[in-house]
């Protein structure tokens, strides 16, 4: 299993993002094959940390070969943020680097059931140690379930025919591998977008729902802004438009503060200021890193500083 098996999209950008100190602690929630990773460690000096979070259990062993006493892996989601850094001792951070969606690995290893472009037993979790697959889902679900997940996760129009042609499928036996499931929405959809093929929304909608994906960034989000130091860095590549959609607000939400119409009874002291501050644009793959990785053209990256004092907390650095 090689470190070098992913290539991490933005991955210089990112890094230069967390604006790295050498006695700086940070944050690679999403450890992937360690792209990110490892950069991060070659900015840090001897006082430096370096904690990496990932649900699956193939990236943590791939992170078990980083032999470097400034690096620790945890295994679990990023939802759950505080209470794995809680666990190593580490309250406070400079950085924090949340690189969403699926690694490459994930996509090419056709048993991981990710992709329908080999067949392959239909799983989709990200943590094979827990959780129901795709496959157990679709056996179960019901008709309207299945179809507000493609609607909603998969922003597919032909939602409604794919929900009854699983369901009419499904009664005459299991739906058990990918090329079955992209099979059945292709004689499903009417129609097909360009360069697209019809099962990728659908794909992606399952993935979403059987990983709870949305969920989990809505809970790390807050989290985030808890543990981050005073001019400490949020770094966050979507690779969706529902991700960056979540990033987006949350972070223009606390980059404004509250904001009340004038003339309200309320003092200057009662209402939150803002407790981050935009930096730069979003930030996309130019032509080249797209030539060179074609699942990096619809990569946004997104960088905000904490701003204010933090949470009071006297035990609050990073252990």
């Amino acid at each position: 299993m090689s470190l070098g098996s992913h290539t991490a999209v933005l991955s210089e950008q990112a890094v230069e993002g967390l604006n790295v100190r050498a006695d700086g602690a940070y944050v690679d929630c999403t450890f992937g094959r360690g792209g990110h990773s490892r950069l991060i460690l070659v900015r840090l000096g001897s006082g430096g940390r370096l904690i990496a979070l990932d649900r699956d259990p193939d990236a943590v062993r791939a992170g078990g070969e980083i032999g470097d006493g400034r690096f620790t892996i945890l295994h679990g989601a990023f939802g759950q943020l505080k209470e794995l850094l809680g666990r190593v001792g580490v309250k406070r951070v400079d950085g924090i680097l949340l690189d969403l969606g699926v690694s490459s690995p994930q996509l090419d290893d056709a048993q991981r059931g990710f992709s329908f472009r080999v067949d392959a037993p239909l799983d989709m979790r990200m943590d094979t140690s827990r959780g129901i697959t795709a496959a157990q889902w679709l056996a179960t679900a019901t008709e309207s379930e299945i179809r507000e997940v493609i609607r909603s996760y998969g922003e597919e129009r032909f939602a409604k025919q794919i929900a009854a042609a699983l369901i009419a499928a499904r009664s005459r036996g299991p739906i058990g591998t990918t090329r079955q499931l992209a099979a059945l929405v292709a004689e499903a959809v009417p129609s097909r977008e360009p360069r697209q093929d019809p099962a990728t929304r659908t794909f992606q909608a399952i993935r979403i729902h059987i990983n709870q994906e949305l969920e989990e960034l809505s809970l790390v989000l807050p989290q985030c802004i808890d543990l981050l130091a005073p001019a400490g860095r949020l770094v966050v590549v979507s690779f969706h438009s529902l991700e960056d959609r979540i990033v987006k607000r949350f972070l223009r939400c606390h980059a404004a503060g509250d904001r009340l119409p004038p003339r309200l009874p309320v003092r200057a002291q009662d209402i939150a200021p803002p407790r981050l501050k935009l930096i730069g644009r979003a930030q996309r793959p130019g032509a080249s890193e797209i030539a060179a990785n074609p699942r990096a053209r619809s990569a946004v990256m997104r960088v905000a500083e904490r701003i204010g004092a933090a949470p009071a907390d006297p035990a609050g650095a990073a252990g």
